[in-house]
Parts: structure tokens; C-alpha cells; sequence
């Protein structure tokens, strides 16, 4: 499949799209391919640009004394707009590549030019928006007050794609726990089984 189809696919989930819709979706140059360990933000830049993951997995992580401290992974389908890209200030995290990711990328301008030709696709950003973010947040308050076990546990129902996916100190530092201790709870779970 071609880097514009997996686009074209995402919009698809939403709208049925015109061949004209899908003509510009296609000649549109938004979509970079990243190799593992591409760094699309780093911790101090400015984000010109927020990110839709269309094949691939990506961290969002800070150092605290030269250790990743691993915030969020995001895989295909999911956004990404930097914090930095709305305030305008220096970014406090790093976004990079986990493995190899198709990346579509975006601008306000080139999303307001978009939104002003296609203006039926409004609704469809703001439902997008709406549920990314209400997702995200349930899912960070309720993830981050529970006990380790507990948080690897909802991470095996919630995103199980996750589990084999990343190297198991990743998913250590994204617990905010060290790789003993993911060890130990991984025996722990498969025991109990």
C-alpha cells in the first residue's frame, strides 16, 4: 500500500471521500518516512508541526539525568500535536521513532487552507480531537495513580499491542518502574495463570 493510501484509509474511517478529496489527499506532500531512532522534536525546539502516526510507534520521553523517562507511545492512528506546537515555547520532551513509522505531519496553515477547500471535514477534526483527548485523559488519570502490577496490567488489557511491540525497558520507564521490577511482576502474572 502507498504512503498516501494509508492516509487516505485514516480519513476514510470518518467520511466517505470524492476522488477530488482524495486527488488532493494524495498530491499533498505530508507524509515522511522515519527510521528507527529519528528524532521528530527534541527537548528546547520549537514544534512547527504536530504528527499523525499512520504505520510505525513513537515515544514521547524527557531525560532526568541522562534517563528516558518515557511519557506515551503512539501507534498507527494516533495524533500527536507537541505541546510545544500550541504554546509556542521551547518543547519540555522529546518525540522520536521506536521502529520504523510513516508519518503524516501538519501545519495550522497547511490544516486551515485544507478545512477552507474542504470545509465538510470541520465536524470531522473537531470529533477526532474531541475523543483522542477524552481518551488520552481517562486514560492518564486513572493509569497513573495505580500500583505498578496494576498499571501493567491495564497496559496488557488497554494495549496489548504494546506489550510485544516495544523493548520491555521502555515499557519499564513508561511504568515508571526499573526493568527488576517489570520482571518480577511479569513472573508474578504468569505464576498466578
Amino acid at each position: 500500500m502507498s504512503t498516501e493510501n494509508l492516509l487516505v484509509n485514516y480519513f476514510s474511517q470518518y467520511i466517505t471521500l470524492s476522488e477530488e478529496e482524495v486527488e488532493i489527499i494524495r498530491k499533498e506532500d505530508i507524509i515522511r518516512e522515519y527510521n528507527k531512532g529519528d528524532i521528530l522534536l527534541r527537548e528546547g525546539q520549537i514544534a512547527k508541526e504536530c504528527f499523525l502516526i499512520l504505520k510505525g510507534c513513537v515515544k514521547r520521553y524527557y531525560l532526568e539525568d541522562g534517563e528516558e523517562k518515557i511519557m506515551e507511545f503512539y501507534t498507527e492512528n494516533d495524533p500527536i500535536t507537541p505541546v510545544s506546537y500550541s504554546t509556542k515555547e521551547p518543547s519540555k520532551y522529546y518525540i522520536s521513532c521506536v521502529e520504523p513509522s510513516i508519518v503524516s505531519t501538519g501545519t495550522e496553515e497547511r490544516t486551515q487552507k485544507f478545512l477552507q477547500t474542504f470545509p465538510r471535514f470541520v465536524p470531522i477534526f473537531v470529533k477526532i480531537g474531541d475523543s483522542i483527548t477524552a481518551k488520552r485523559q481517562v486514560s492518564l488519570d486513572s493509569f497513573k495513580n495505580l500500583p505498578p502490577e496494576i498499571r501493567y496490567q491495564k497496559l496488557q488489557e488497554n494495549r496489548p499491542d504494546l506489550i510485544n511491540r516495544v523493548p520491555q525497558y521502555m515499557i519499564a520507564s513508561y511504568l515508571g518502574i526499573q526493568p527488576e521490577s517489570l520482571s518480577r511482576i511479569r513472573k508474578r502474572i504468569w505464576d498466578s495463570k
